[in-house]
């Protein structure tokens, strides 16, 4: 990813390819890699990839919310000259992309959405982190995937690392309240994009009948279903996740 990583005035983004732009916006432990196979597939579909770092841990905790980050990610694309773009989220980036669609429709031509939140938030603020408890944090990582084994060491020891830097936690906790705020149940009725729902059978952070509700609240969504496949579909079956939103992409014209 390294030669396709940028840095302009404040923002900190990976972009390839030339053509419509995907911004992808990763979750709340996630990073830029849980969407590699994205990135590597759709610029040869003439897609640009675009994801931009998140600022979940720089902005003041003034500004640690889903809206301040929708706010965010708009002033990210006027800063790239994107008229309109495709939104693709993953857990709070999903949420993040919702907010920011409802914020700013005349933005977004389609929208993308897997294991997100803004509906169902004790995937966030349940039981949050016991600091200091390896196990534990294994433990959490692991419930992430259908398989276990893609909580790789590395992964873990970044969430490990997370929840013991004390800002970090502070923030987090922030932001898992913020998502218990920004509920979307009554804003999306309302909200008319095209919007892609492509979810793992085995979530269990949040759970399949949360799909069903975003399919049954969005006027103008298609639901997918992932099998033997938990939070991060992009990660678990990058294959799979690739041909769903490439025949979406290619149904809707987009």
């Amino acid at each position: 990813m390294d030669k396709h990583y940028k840095k302009e005035g404040k923002y900190s983004y990976y972009e390839a390819g030339e053509g419509t732009p995907i911004v992808i916006l990763h979750g709340l432990m996630g990073g830029l890699s849980n969407f590699d196979a994205v990135a590597e597939y759709f610029p040869t579909k003439g897609y640009k990839v675009v994801i931009p770092d998140l600022p979940i841990y720089t902005q003041s905790i003034l500004k640690t919310n889903v809206k301040s980050f929708a706010k965010y990610v708009k002033d990210f694309i006027t800063f790239k000259g994107f008229d309109k773009v495709i939104l693709l989220g993953n857990s709070l980036g999903g949420h993040i992309a919702l907010y920011h669609t409802k914020l700013y429709p005349e933005k977004v031509a389609g929208l993308v959405i897997t294991g997100s939140s803004g509906l169902y938030e004790s995937a966030m603020g349940d039981s949050y982190p016991k600091r200091g408890d390896y196990e534990y944090i294994r433990k959490k990582a692991e419930d992430v995937f259908y398989d276990p084994k893609i909580a790789t060491p590395e992964l873990i020891d970044e969430v490990y690392a997370t929840v013991n830097d004390r800002i970090k936690l502070i923030k987090t906790l922030t932001i898992a309240k913020s998502a218990i705020r920004h509920n979307m149940a009554k804003d999306l009725p309302k909200m008319t994009v095209e919007t892609c729902i492509i979810w793992g059978k085995n979530d269990a952070v949040t759970p399949p009948n949360v799909a069903e509700e975003f399919d049954k609240l969005l006027p103008n969504s298609t639901l997918y279903w992932i099998d033997k496949c938990g939070h991060a579909a992009m990660m678990e079956h990058p294959q799979e996740f690739n041909a769903i939103l490439e025949e979406w992409l290619v149904k809707k014209n987009l």
